[in-house]
């Protein structure tokens, strides 16, 4: 028994061992999987870098042009517009989000959730259907002047910054809404409770107690909102506002001059690390409570004018930023189905699928294994590396595209050359203008959207099962693949579908990186909006709001939860 008994304490000092050697921090480089996160890391910083260090080299020339012409207003247009969507979004977010989750009033069970569609809904198809409808020659206008006889000189120009400022902030206060809500739900009631035990009305508990506390939380979304405002391509483009992201397509595609695209693009980059900066200061003073979510009997019953008016303001909300919109493409959609619908809209349709499976398998293949290698190597080196994997998310499609493409292209006149100079044959162009460019480019913007799904799924796994595994001499790709991929699946899942619709909806990067002839829904939306053929847009943009829906029912379910 002693003999057994010392044999089996040995053995589990033996596993014991290799579990300390399996998570203790190391800084050998010689670690295969501590690689993987600094490669990735160096892929990304690629395309940033090549950005970024146009600004070291600066071509005088380009510059001058650039303040002559455009630059100027460039920078205002773009300020006005992140100013009055940041504004709006918080103002519009915030309100609704303590509406729902303080009071109780007809219907608050629906806006919980239904408040989140608008997600699901492309801010570019918003901007085409705004115009649609509420243009000059729209219906709304027309059968205004029908019934009035005349013009009416006091309907608001829609196509003004106003007009795109407003569509962003219906497209972009889910962001604020969604984050603001977790923590009213947490702090709503106890906050305003604590407030009135001072003596505070409830409107002083919200400013002066509820509001303060939530404050990281609004900063957070507001933040978010102003990534996507800045990033944006296809809102701008359609009501023709221009700010960065239309100048770098038109310097590129217009002017055909990728240095003055280049500039512009190293001068976006660093307005959005400005950005990502204050994001990541707010987000530092976060601080996480372990309270339960608010029941329904807790909230406050509101009841006569009071309650009605609540309603009316979600009611109103929800129906301008998804339920008109939605029922205007399919309006136009079926009136065009009949004779616009044929074998190109199959093509969109394929093209489009073929590119987010191909990025969804490559980018949630990275994601993958840098959990996995994070798991394994937690030391704060790693961790570091992993956080720069992941900014390209936060850096606009169009300046990716700009940075992808010049070394692509450096590159691509390299092999030609050097295949001319060994084997005496032209080679042409052999990556430019291919899949790979754009598959390189899609999973530099979402490595992201699919690492943080994956990685929570992975903190889920507790260290027992590590431990068990090891014990049975499995690690390494063994373990990854027969016990950590198993239990990843749902984490998986959920980061192939965010992926999957993004890159349905990506525009930028599509257009200016897309193989010749190459076109997706995106870009057919983008081409009939160019015209203003509105109808034509809305079939393949009805395709996109029905792919959108998926990840936002994946993400109510699990705000419910």
């Amino acid at each position: 028994m002693k003999g057994k008994e010392v044999g089996s304490t040995g053995n589990n000092a033996n596993a014991r061992s290799r579990l300390y050697s399996f998570s203790a921090p190391s800084y050998r480089v010689s670690s295969g999987w501590r690689l993987i996160p600094f490669l990735v890391a160096a892929f990304v910083l690629i395309p940033v870098g090549t950005v970024i260090s146009s600004l070291f080299s600066p071509a005088s020339d380009v510059w001058q042009h650039l303040f002559e012409t455009t630059l100027p207003g460039l920078l205002v247009n773009t300020f006005w517009l992140a100013l009055g969507v940041a504004l709006g979004t918080a103002l519009l977010g915030v309100s609704l989000a303590w509406f729902t989750s303080v009071f109780e009033f007809p219907g608050r069970k629906f806006f919980s959730w239904a408040l989140l569609l608008p997600l699901a809904i492309p801010a570019y198809v918003t901007a085409f259907v705004a115009l649609g409808l509420f243009d000059y020659i729209g219906p709304v206008q027309t059968t205004i002047r029908t019934w009035l006889e005349q013009d009416p000189a006091w309907f608001p120009n829609v196509r003004s910054r106003a007009g795109v400022t407003v569509v962003m902030i219906l497209a972009f206060y889910p962001y604020v809404y969604l984050l603001a809500r977790n923590a009213f739900l947490t702090q709503g009631k106890r906050s305003l409770e604590a407030a009135q035990s001072l003596g505070l009305n409830r409107a002083q508990g919200f400013f002066k107690v509820a509001l303060p506390m939530a404050r990281p939380w609004i900063a957070g979304g507001v933040m978010l909102a102003l990534m996507e405002t800045l990033a944006d391509f296809g809102t701008v483009a359609v009501f023709n506002y221009d700010t960065f992201t239309t100048a770098i397509y038109k310097a590129w595609f217009g002017m055909f001059s990728l240095p003055a695209a280049s500039q512009l693009a190293s001068l976006l980059i660093v307005i959005v690390l400005v950005v990502i900066i204050i994001e990541q200061q707010f987000r530092s003073r976060m601080r996480y409570t372990e309270a339960r979510q608010s029941s329904s009997v807790n909230r406050i019953p509101l009841a006569g004018l009071r309650a009605w008016l609540l309603a009316g303001f979600a009611s109103g909300t929800l129906f301008f930023a998804f339920f008109l919109p939605v029922a205007q493409l399919s309006v136009w959609a079926f009136n065009v189905f009949a004779s616009d619908f044929n074998q190109r809209y199959l093509e969109f349709l394929w093209h489009s699928l073929l590119l987010s499976a191909f990025a969804v398998l490559l980018t949630c293949s990275v994601a993958v294994l840098m959990v996995y290698a994070a798991r394994r190597h937690p030391d704060p080196v790693t961790r570091g590396a992993v956080w720069i994997s992941t900014i390209g998310y936060a850096l606009p499609g169009a300046v990716l595209a700009v940075g992808i493409f010049i070394p692509i292209a450096w590159l691509d006149s390299h092999l030609g050359e050097l295949a001319l100079r060994l084997f005496n044959m032209e080679t042409g162009l052999l990556i430019q203008g291919t899949l790979v460019t754009m598959l390189v480019a899609y999973m530099t913007r979402f490595l992201a959207v699919s690492y943080h799904p994956i990685d929570g799924a992975m903190h889920r796994i507790t260290a027992s099962i590590d431990e068990a595994a090891v014990g049975l001499g499995v690690s390494g790709w063994a373990a990854l693949w027969r016990v950590h991929l198993p239990i990843l699946k749902g984490g998986i899942f959920t980061a192939a579908t965010l992926v999957f619709v993004d890159v349905m909806k990506e525009m930028p990067i599509t257009l200016m990186t897309r193989p010749f002839g190459w076109d997706t829904l995106a870009v057919r939306i983008f081409e009939m909006t160019s015209e203003g053929e509105w109808e034509q847009a809305a079939l393949p943009a009805v395709v996109l709001v029905l792919a959108g829906l998926l990840p936002i029912i994946f993400l109510i379910r699990q705000t419910e939860k």
